[in-house]
C-alpha cells in the first residue's frame, strides 16, 4: 500500500472513531477494519511542531484561582502537536470566555531544532465580588434567575467588561418581555478592584401592540400578511394577554415581509414600520408601510449552465418555468430540485442554484440561469449510525432505500430523512432545525465509494393522552390513550433499573396502543400492536383486541373480539391489506314491539370475517386535502351463525378552484361517493344506515333507510354522494366555511334506488394541526327530498379535544 493510501485509510478510520466517541449517542460502524493499523507518519515538510507550552499567571491579590494544569486542559495547543496561529487565537478566546482574566498575551520562541515554544501570559482580575445588588428588578425573577441572566455570582472576580455585558443583558431581557423603555446603569463594578456590583434598573412600563396596520399592499390582504409576521395585536384590540411589543421582533418582521414579497417577484419592494403610541405610553399601533414596486417577469426561459457530464437539453426538459412567467422563487427552486434529483439518480452529487441577472435596458424583467455543478458518480460504501441508544440498527437501516455497493442515488438520502422523521421516534422540529440527517460522510474524498452517516436523536416515544369530545352522532365521550411508538415486544426488563430507565420494551420501531373511550352512548376499549416491517420485510402486521358497546335507539349492541391484518405499501400511491376478525356480537335490550329483525337476533352471535382492502391515495395533505384523490375498495366475507358478504367502495376527489397570489387561501371543491353492498342474509348489526355528520347531513344519525313502526332496519345497499365547497375565511387557512349538497339512499335490495334523498346546507370548520383534521365542525343541513319514515336533524356538530 502506498503512503498516500495509508494516510487516507487512517483518516477515514480516525473520523469514524471520533464520531463514535464525541456524540452523545452510540455509534455503530458497518465496515470491515483494516488488516493492520496504518503506521503513524511524521508531519510533512513546512509544518511547525510545538516543543512546549508555558503558562505564566499573575495575580496581584494572591495565588492563582485556576491552576496551570487546568489552563493547559482548556488549550488545544499542545506539546508535540502542530503549531497553528489560528488555534492559538482560539485558545486565547477560550481563556477570555472564562471571565477570569484581565489580559492575555501570547508569544513564541523558535528553538534550535526548528520547533517552537508557546508562551501564554495571563493576568487575573484582582479581588472577588462580595455582593451584587439589582436595584429596581421587580419583574426579572429571583436571585437564581438573575445569576443565570447575567452570569455574575458572588465569589467570582470583578470583571468590568462582564459587568457591562450583564447590564446590556438585563436591558435586552426587559425589551424581550415587552418593556422597550427599560434602562440599566452600572453604579459600581466598573473598576477591576471593586468588590461590590450595583445595578440601577428602570424597567419601564410593559407596552402592548394594540393594532397592526398595513398600508400600500395590493398583492395579498392584510390578514395574509399578518399570518407571516410574528408580532400580534391585543385580542380584539382590548385585552392585554396577547400582543406584547418587542422592538427586535417588529424589526425582524420587516425582514420577513421583504423576503416574502421578493420570493414572489417583487424584487424592488421596500417596507418600513411606523409606531404610534397611545398617550398613556402603554399601547402602540404598528403600521407596516409597503411599497411593492413592480412584479418582475422572466425575460427568457432559464438556461442550464455549468454542466460537465450531461447535455443541457437533458435537464432543460425537466424545467417548468418559462419565458414570461412571473418570478417565483418556489418554482425556480422546484426546477433546481428536479435537476438535482435527475443527476442524483445517476449516482452523481450535484448543486443547482438559480442565478438572477437584472436587465438595465428592460425594467421589470430578469434573466434567470440555472447554475449546475456535477460530481463524478459514486457507490454506497458503509453506514455509520450515530445517536441510537435504544433503537436497533435495523429499524433505521430499513428506512434507507440504499444498500452497500449500489449506485449512490442522492435523492434517496432526502427520502431516507423523511422516512426517519415520519417514524415519530426521533427529534424532528417543525422548522427543520432538529431532525434526522442522512449524508455522505466524506463528500469531498477522492473515492468512488462513499460512506453514509446517519445522525439521529431519540425523542420521548411514549405518551399518555386525555381527551373529551362531543358530537351529534355519539354523544359525550372521554378518551384515555397510552401509546408507545418505539415498542419492542421481545425486550422485557432485565432489572428494575432497566424498567425505570425506559429501556425495557423499547427499540424495535413497533407500536403499542391502549385506548379507553367511555361515553354516554358509546364505549370502546382497545389494545393494538403493530409491526410496520414484519421480519424486516415490506409487510406490516397489526393485531387488535377490543370491546365495543353502543346504545342505539333500537337496541344495545356489544362486541368483543380481535383482528389480525397484514398490509403492504405497493408504491407511492397504492397499498393493500388482508385480515381476519373474530368476534362475539351481543344484542340486548330490544324494546317490546320491535320488528322481528331485532327480536329474532337477541343474544350472542359468533362470527368470523375475512377481509381484503386496496387503497390509492394521491392527496396532498392529511389535515385538509386540496388536490388529488383517495379510493378505498374492500370486500369481506363473514361466516358464523350467518354467512354473508360486505362490499364497500369509498372515493373522494379534491379540486382547487382558486387561490391567493402566494398559493394560500385555496378554495376547494370536494366530491365524495360511498357505495356499500351486503348479502341477503346480513343481520341487522352489519347492515347499512345513513344520516348524521359524516353521512347525509340534515337527517338524524341512522335516520335514513328502511323502517318499520318507527324502527330503523338498515339496508343491504347504500349509495351516498356529497358535493362540498370549502372557502377559507382566515389568512392561516385554519378556519373555513363550507357549503354542501348531500344525497343518497339506503335500500333493502342491492342496486335499488326507490327513495333518493337530497339535502343542502352550510357549515364551518376549525382545524388545529395537533388535534387532527376535524376537531371542531358545525353544520346546518336542510332536507330537500325525503323518504318515508326519515328522521330529520338540522344541526349536526363534532367537537374533539385532546391533551
Amino acid at each position: 500500500m502506498k503512503a498516500t493510501d495509508r494516510r487516507k485509510a487512517l483518516l477515514v478510520c480516525c473520523v469514524t472513531m471520533m464520531l463514535g466517541v464525541l456524540t452523545t449517542g452510540t455509534a455503530r460502524i458497518f465496515a470491515q477494519p483494516p488488516a493492520a493499523p496504518a503506521p503513524v507518519t511524521q508531519p510533512s515538510a513546512g509544518k511547525i511542531i510545538v516543543a512546549d507550552v508555558i503558562i505564566n499567571i499573575s495575580n496581584s491579590s494572591g495565588p492563582p484561582r485556576i491552576s496551570v494544569q487546568q489552563i493547559q486542559g482548556m488549550l488545544k495547543t499542545r506539546s508535540g502537536g502542530e503549531y497553528s496561529p489560528e488555534v492559538v487565537e482560539e485558545d486565547t478566546r477560550t481563556l477570555y470566555a472564562t471571565r477570569q482574566y484581565a489580559n492575555i498575551a501570547v508569544d513564541r520562541k523558535t528553538e534550535a531544532d526548528g520547533r517552537v515554544t508557546v508562551y501564554f501570559y495571563v493576568r487575573e482580575f484582582p479581588g472577588k465580588v462580595e455582593r451584587i445588588i439589582y436595584n429596581g428588578a421587580r419583574h426579572l425573577g429571583k436571585d437564581k434567575d438573575l445569576e443565570e441572566l447575567t452570569g455574575l455570582r458572588p465569589g467570582t472576580p470583578c470583571n468590568p467588561v462582564a459587568n457591562r455585558m450583564a447590564c446590556a443583558a438585563i436591558v435586552r431581557k426587559l425589551n424581550e418581555d415587552g418593556r422597550p423603555f427599560a434602562s440599566c446603569d452600572l453604579i459600581k463594578g466598573a473598576l477591576p478592584g471593586d468588590t461590590e456590583i450595583i445595578f440601577n434598573i428602570n424597567e419601564g412600563d410593559k407596552v402592548c401592540v394594540r393594532y397592526i396596520i398595513f398600508r400600500g399592499n395590493t398583492f395579498v390582504s392584510a390578514g395574509r400578511l399578518k399570518s407571516i409576521i410574528t408580532t400580534s395585536g391585543k385580542f380584539l384590540g382590548v385585552f392585554r394577554f396577547t400582543g406584547t411589543y418587542v422592538p427586535a421582533v417588529v424589526d425582524n418582521d420587516v425582514t420577513k415581509l421583504q423576503e416574502y414579497y421578493r420570493s414572489f417577484g417583487y424584487l424592488d419592494v421596500r417596507i418600513a414600520r411606523e409606531l404610534s403610541y397611545d398617550p398613556n405610553g402603554r399601547d402602540v399601533d404598528v403600521t407596516y408601510v409597503v411599497e411593492e414596486g413592480q412584479r418582475y417577469r422572466l425575460a427568457t426561459t432559464p438556461s442550464v449552465q455549468g454542466l460537465r457530464y450531461l447535455a443541457p437539453e437533458q435537464l432543460a426538459q425537466l424545467c417548468k418555468v418559462k419565458q414570461g412567467d412571473t418570478y417565483d422563487e418556489a418554482k425556480l427552486k422546484a426546477d433546481c430540485t428536479r435537476m438535482k434529483d435527475y443527476i442524483g439518480y445517476l449516482g452523481r452529487d450535484a448543486r443547482a442554484e438559480p442565478q438572477v441577472v437584472f436587465q438595465k435596458e428592460s425594467p421589470g424583467v430578469v434573466v434567470v440561469n440555472y447554475m449546475v455543478e456535477e460530481k463524478p458518480p459514486a457507490r454506497v460504501g458503509n453506514y455509520v449510525i450515530v445517536g441510537n441508544e435504544r433503537t436497533k440498527d435495523h429499524v433505521i437501516l430499513r428506512q434507507i432505500p440504499l444498500y452497500p455497493g449500489q449506485v449512490l442515488e442522492y435523492p434517496a438520502l432526502r427520502q431516507a430523512e423523511k422516512n426517519l422523521a415520519r417514524l415519530g421516534i426521533f427529534e424532528s422540529s417543525p422548522d427543520g432545525s432538529e431532525r434526522p440527517t442522512v449524508s455522505v460522510l466524506n463528500p469531498n474524498m477522492d473515492s468512488d465509494l462513499k460512506d453514509i452517516l446517519v445522525q439521529v436523536k431519540e425523542t420521548n416515544t411514549g405518551s399518555l393522552m386525555f381527551g373529551v369530545g362531543v358530537n351529534s352522532d355519539a354523544g359525550l365521550t372521554g378518551s384515555i390513550v397510552l401509546n408507545e411508538r418505539n415498542f419492542d415486544i421481545t425486550r422485557p426488563p432485565e432489572s428494575w433499573d432497566d424498567l425505570l430507565s425506559g429501556n425495557a420494551f423499547r427499540g424495535a420501531g413497533q407500536e403499542f396502543r391502549l385506548e379507553a373511550m367511555p361515553g354516554t352512548l358509546v364505549q370502546r376499549y382497545t389494545a393494538t400492536f403493530r409491526e410496520p416491517f414484519l421480519f424486516d420485510s415490506p409487510y406490516s402486521l397489526t393485531t387488535t383486541g377490543y370491546y365495543f358497546q353502543r346504545d342505539y335507539n333500537e337496541y344495545l349492541e356489544g362486541r368483543t373480539g380481535g383482528s389480525v391484518s397484514i398490509g403492504r405499501k405497493l408504491n407511492q400511491y397504492w397499498s393493500a391489506s388482508v385480515g381476519v376478525r373474530v368476534e362475539n356480537v351481543n344484542v340486548s335490550e330490544v324494546p317490546v314491539g320491535a320488528p322481528a329483525d331485532y327480536v329474532n337476533v337477541q343474544g350472542d352471535h359468533f362470527q368470523v370475517g375475512f377481509k381484503g382492502t386496496t387503497t390509492r391515495d394521491t392527496t396532498d395533505s392529511y389535515l385538509r386535502p386540496t388536490e388529488g384523490s383517495k379510493l378505498s375498495v374492500s370486500f369481506e366475507e363473514i361466516v358464523g351463525g350467518s354467512s354473508f358478504p360486505l362490499f364497500n367502495v369509498d372515493y373522494s376527489k379534491y379540486f382547487t378552484t382558486t387561490e391567493r397570489g402566494d398559493g394560500s387561501g385555496r378554495q376547494v371543491l370536494v366530491f365524495h361517493s360511498l357505495v356499500g353492498i351486503a348479502g341477503d342474509n346480513t343481520p341487522v348489526w352489519e347492515r347499512f344506515f345513513a344520516g348524521g355528520f359524516r353521512s347525509l347531513r340534515g337527517f338524524a344519525f341512522r335516520g335514513v333507510g328502511p323502517s318499520e313502526n318507527g324502527y330503523e332496519l338498515g339496508g343491504d345497499f347504500m349509495f351516498l354522494n356529497s358535493l362540498e365547497y370549502q372557502i377559507p375565511v382566515k389568512a392561516n387557512d385554519q378556519i373555513y366555511m363550507v357549503t354542501f349538497i348531500d344525497s343518497g339512499t339506503v335500500e333493502p335490495e342491492a342496486f335499488s334506488m326507490k327513495d333518493y334523498r337530497v339535502s343542502a346546507g352550510i357549515g364551518i370548520r376549525f382545524t388545529v394541526p395537533m388535534l387532527g383534521p376535524v376537531p371542531i365542525a358545525l353544520d346546518l343541513g336542510f332536507p330537500i327530498v325525503k323518504g318515508p319514515g326519515d328522521q330529520e336533524q338540522v344541526f349536526s356538530f363534532w367537537l374533539g379535544f385532546t391533551r
